[in-house]
């Protein structure tokens, strides 16, 4: 049996198939780092707040630098939690959910028409 000849196109779509893994790769890179960044940060952040809470002077300046560094943080930690979790990296498990899930429920009802109930 011989192998299929290739086609002329399959030399370009491969590619422009390793240009976008490519590409995947450098956006998932990027976000690695941005990632490392906040978490680095956000280490500082909580360091740097709980100096001012061990602090048993607690004049104005220190109330509303512990309430910035605060929001420092929930912004930091928002930031993190959208970066693990975004609907690009759901889009392909919520499709495979749909298409499964819709076929199992198609063969069910199949099936509950053959039994006959």
């Amino acid at each position: 049996m011989k192998p299929p000849k290739p086609s002329e196109n399959s030399e370009p779509d491969l590619a422009q198939e390793l240009e976008e893994v490519e590409q995947w790769l450098r956006s998932l890179q990027e976000r690695y780092h941005q990632v490392q960044r906040d978490q680095q940060q956000k280490a500082e952040w909580q360091e740097k707040l709980q100096q001012l809470q061990d602090n048993q002077d607690w004049t104005a300046e220190v109330k509303s630098e512990i309430q910035r560094i605060q929001q420092q943080l929930l912004m930091l930690e928002t930031n993190l939690e959208s970066q693990l979790f975004s609907w690009t990296s759901l889009k392909r498990p919520f499709w495979q959910i749909i298409r499964f899930g819709g076929l199992g429920v198609v063969i069910g009802w199949l099936l509950r028409s053959c039994v006959g109930e």
